[in-house]
């Protein structure tokens, strides 16, 4: 059997701060010291930012109000977080990454294919994260753009060189930093502070179909596009932790932050007529106090930063998975530098590069997104729940020669037919400069509701699903009782290929 070997020692600096050994192999039972109590909070903070804020921006600028907006977003926010969930129950079960699983729908080398889609994802959102930031701080403070998304762009790789507990720390920190500050905004514009005679409320804003649809789908589209993440963040809990009880607590965590968020952006869009984020926290805070509207920006980018590194860090995993799906590596603490410096430089150069405005990028990018990640979420949960409901030969997944091979054509196949069948759906817009850029035939016969995603959804799930039942489960039951958890460990660890 064929695998990896990678530092399961965890390293220390002079002040004593671990630096996360493992990478993409498998997390022993003796060293997952991870709660169950921490997967709530951090998922919550995952979605309490001002980049949710700006997703309520979008809703007003369709001639959506806010209450439907809030309504729209929070309700994708809770069907895409149904997603984001149930992947989340894969880490304890298994102790890897998200991706890697994904070599048993998808074969040893064909998983190349869903790492595309996810690697898209984790640099995309760093872009346009960033691009929010560097737009933000140059309004309120005149911070100059290129050096503010280079120290954006080395903290963040930092947080993901060291890895999970640091950025567990990190978010809970950011979590504390932050919450209070959005709670006073938010009983701050429910008092009327913050607006100006200047700037009177939007009053052309109400409710249509092609809006309130795009909205459900933007805020769907935000959560599943956290699904190839989380495992990466749940693989240090206990195998027996509750599967409920996880899903709940991530569905809970992150669809609560995401509602409130998108909620507040639109009430500040429509009452202020805000464009930027943080110009626009800095207008309320500043109507609190004077002073606050500055320590508010600031605090909001200094928690914002945990979120980098997060795409940082799933970036770096899927990366290295791709490599060791071409060409065998082994994981060391420097593939891990050098594939976190490659990201971070990747991103560093899209962000000085792209211009525009951010909201529309951040409609547009979101739309895309969702296209690019239905079909792997799709099939990725139907294996997981209906085919093999959740038992894997772990080791086999670190060998094209083991049960699951090179290349499985049922998940391929599954994923370019569902993503062909949403093509004639896709509805991508730039909103901003009411300019189409891509419209699919029946979309236009939809007049722009965007149902793109559930065509998507159906068709890779099903496709799936009946190509599956040619698989020997039996065999593959065998094989997995026979595979003791020292074998895993050992199997995972080893750098010599061998049949299995």
């Amino acid at each position: 059997m064929s695998a990896h070997k990678s530092p399961t020692c965890t390293l220390k600096t002079s002040d004593g701060m671990a630096i996360e050994g493992h990478s993409i192999d498998y997390i022993p039972q003796n060293e997952r010291h991870a709660k169950l109590s921490s997967q709530g909070p951090f998922w919550f903070l995952g979605n309490f930012h001002f980049f949710t804020i700006s997703i309520g921006f979008v809703g007003p600028s369709l001639g959506l109000s806010a209450l439907w907006t809030a309504l729209a977003g929070t309700l994708g926010i809770m069907l895409g977080t149904i997603f984001m969930a149930f992947h989340g129950s894969q880490g304890p079960e298994m102790g890897l990454p998200q991706m890697i699983q994904s070599r048993a729908q998808f074969g040893y080398r064909g998983v190349i294919l869903a790492l595309v889609a996810t690697m898209f994802v984790f640099v995309g959102f760093n872009v346009v994260n960033i691009s929010l930031i560097i737009d933000g701080l140059k309004h309120v403070f005149g911070f100059d753009p290129t050096l503010v998304a280079t120290a954006v762009v080395l903290i963040g790789a930092l947080l993901s060189v060291y890895g999970h507990d640091l950025m567990h720390k990190a978010f809970k920190w950011a979590l504390l930093a932050t919450l209070p500050l959005y709670t006073l905004v938010t009983i701050a514009l429910m008092l009327g502070t913050g607006q100006s005679d200047a700037v009177a409320p939007a009053s052309n804003l109400g409710f249509n179909w092609v809006a309130f649809a795009t909205l459900f789908a933007i805020g769907a589209s935000y959560n599943i596009s956290y699904a190839p993440y989380v495992s990466d963040y749940s693989r240090y809990l206990p195998k027996n932790t509750s599967r409920p009880k996880l899903i709940a607590a991530v569905f809970l965590g992150a669809s609560l932050s995401g509602g409130w968020m998108i909620g507040l952006g639109a009430w500040l869009s429509q009452q202020l007529q805000a464009t930027d984020a943080l110009v626009a926290l800095n207008q309320v805070g500043s109507s609190v106090f004077p002073g606050l509207g500055n320590v508010l920006v600031l605090i909001s980018v200094v928690g914002f930063l945990p979120i980098i590194a997060l795409n940082t860090y799933s970036a770096m995993l899927t990366l290295l998975t791709g490599v060791d799906s071409i060409k065998k590596i082994t994981p060391t603490p420097q593939a891990r530098v050098v594939s976190i410096f490659a990201i971070s430089v990747i991103v560093l150069t899209c962000v000085l590069s792209i211009k525009g405005d951010s909201v529309a990028l951040l409609n547009t990018f979101l739309v895309v997104l969702l296209y690019f990640l239905v079909p792997w979420t799709a099939v990725n949960l139907v294996d997981y729940f209906f085919v093999r409901k959740g038992r894997y030969a772990i080791p086999h997944f670190f060998t094209p020669h083991g049960i699951y091979g090179a290349w499985q054509f049922r998940g391929i196949v599954a994923y370019l037919l569902g993503f062909a069948a949403m093509v004639p759906f896709f509805y991508i817009v730039d909103a901003t400069a009411n300019q189409e850029i891509f419209v699919g035939p029946l979309a236009r016969l939809l007049n722009g509701v965007d149902i793109a995603w559930m065509v998507g959804l159906l068709v890779s799930g099903l496709v799936y699903y009946v190509l599956s039942r040619s698989i020997d489960l039996a065999y593959e039951r065998r094989v997995i009782d026979a595979i003791s958890e020292s074998d895993i460990v050992s199997m995972s660890q080893t750098s010599t290929p061998s049949e299995p």
